[in-house]
């Protein structure tokens, strides 16, 4: 590889301040470490990089050593999309949830818990909250990572989860400008149509953004969709129209737009993520989020040298990448401010007032339907599981089988996929009374299909919905959790005892 940037001069900082990568590993490679040293303002965490509590705050401590303003950003919208908790699934019961109580309180009292935290662990940039007005109950990539399908109600809670993360210290990350609510196709794969006139736009997918910057969130994502009814060529993450025309201008918003990630295929199979990076901060974009898929450094040298070739090529204006890393510095100075009028570091995994407030709102999210007629004995659960989008990935555990299994010693659980056969299911439950979980029942013809076999050969079967619900209830008893997190899980168990056990 040809590197054109060989010193670390204004340009080349510049170029490296407005990349957000990713890496592999729980300790930062000596690469990352020298590039932040070099410049770098950034670091995105995933999963892969986090096994603990501790070790997250270790892990941010090591990056810190080279520089005290470092931006450490995470995914972390609580819900399907964790990264703190992504192998024993979250503690917070996600977006759905929270509007299906519409009480901005608890909204509020949680997203201050969860900055709590990641401030804990040294996280002090968020990817959340997910803004996007689930209109489109087909949509295979949002779902109940939105508050829902009313954009008044998703405003109101997208304010009050910015001012509860923010109040922690923690920068909030609004997303996906301009709405990613409408669309059956997921952008990680291809690349979204939503074709909605300018009225619709400003009355739907705009309310919750305009909320989101009168609540002062410090930074919005861009959407790697097509409106033509904006920019009938270029995507939003890539076009001027709507993220410095729209956004900047017409909005008003002054604080740092973040792209997505730049290597999904709306992006990279149709420009490629160099040629992309330019294009976006050409647009507008003051930040590039790249590292889900590609975490290493070529990927890094590849995209800094992509922005100095540009401008050095007059294709990229010098004074439109300089804005956009004074955009990532200032950032990084109020978080850096954040922390340090933080009343102490707290202990990593430590419990804090409100710490069980996930499970209090997953207990108000339930939405019961029929007479509950509690488990009398250990009931066989039958998972319906289809395949997880990207951005949840299929690492972290869903459903009620195992917190089932805590409340009811010797609960079963089997799995079932598409090629599910209810007589399989029917023979492995035996004489047990069934629970069939499911997720978007209404997205998957093959599950509601099974659903049915199950429920004429069983009628006493439990039917718990852990996505959108959008099917119809049916069971004896449905429970609707609006969110498969482990607290969701753990709520329907509790609703299915006998006893309840005490808050």
């Amino acid at each position: 590889m040809t590197t054109i940037a060989r010193s670390t001069d204004t340009l080349t900082r510049d170029a490296l301040t407005v990349l957000q990568p990713g890496f592999v590993g729980t300790t930062a490679p000596d690469w990352l470490l020298r590039r932040i040293g070099e410049g770098l303002t950034s670091v995105g965490l995933f999963g892969r990089n986090i096994a603990t509590a501790d070790q997250l705050a270790a892990l941010t401590a090591q990056l810190r050593s080279e520089r005290d303003d470092v931006l450490v950003a995470i995914d972390e919208e609580g819900g399907d999309v964790t990264r703190l908790e992504v192998r024993t699934g979250s503690s917070f019961p996600g977006n759905l949830a929270l509007g299906s109580v519409d009480d901005t309180d608890l909204t509020r009292a949680v997203a201050h818990e969860l900055g709590r935290r990641l401030a804990a662990c040294g996280v002090d940039l968020n990817w959340a909250p997910s803004a996007d007005v689930n209109s489109n109950p087909d949509n295979p990539v949002i779902g109940v990572r939105s508050f829902g399908a009313d954009p008044q109600l998703v405003a109101r809670h997208t304010a009050a989860y910015i001012e509860g993360l923010q109040s922690a210290g923690v920068a909030a990350c609004t997303k996906h400008f301009p709405g990613h609510g409408d669309t059956a196709v997921d952008s990680h794969h291809a690349l979204p149509r939503i074709d909605v006139d300018l009225d619709t736009l400003h009355a739907r997918e705009l309310v919750p953004f305009r909320a989101a910057i009168a609540a002062g969130s410090k930074s919005v994502m861009s959407a790697h969709i097509l409106l033509p009814a904006l920019d009938p060529t270029r995507p939003a993450t890539l076009s001027p129209r709507v993220l410095t025309g729209l956004l900047r201008e017409e909005l008003g918003y002054d604080g740092l737009i973040v792209t997505d990630a730049v290597e999904m295929q709306a992006i990279a199979s149709t420009y490629g993520i160099e040629r992309g990076s330019v294009l976006a901060i050409a647009a507008g974009a003051d930040a590039l989020c790249v590292g889900g898929g590609l975490a290493d450094e070529d990927t890094v040298l590849r995209l800094r040298d992509a922005l100095v070739a540009a401008v050095r090529a007059g294709e990229l204006p010098e004074s439109r990448l300089a804005d956009a890393a004074a955009r990532v510095r200032a950032l990084a100075a109020w978080t850096r401010q954040a922390r340090g009028n933080a009343a102490g570091p707290g202990a990593a995994e430590g419990a804090a007032p409100g710490a069980d407030i996930g499970l209090v709102a997953a207990r108000r999210a339930l939405r019961v339907t029929g007479s509950v007629a509690s488990l009398s004995s250990p009931p066989y659960v039958a998972s319906f599981t289809p395949v997880a989008n990207i951005a949840v990935g299929d690492e972290t555990p869903w459903g009620v089988g195992v917190e089932l299994a805590g409340l009811l010693p010797g609960t079963v659980t089997g799995t079932y996929g598409p090629a599910a056969d209810p007589a399989a299911v029917l023979a492995a439950a035996g004489g047990r009374r069934i629970v069939a979980v499911v997720r978007d029942e209404h997205r998957h013809p093959w599950m509601s299909a099974a659903l049915s076999a199950l429920l004429s050969a069983r009628p006493d079967t439990v039917v718990v919905e852990m996505g959108v619900p959008q099917a119809a209830a049916r069971g004896s008893v449905h429970i609707a959790t609006h969110g498969a997190a482990r607290v969701c899980g753990r709520a329907a168990a509790e609703a299915l005892l006998p006893t309840p056990p005490l808050p």
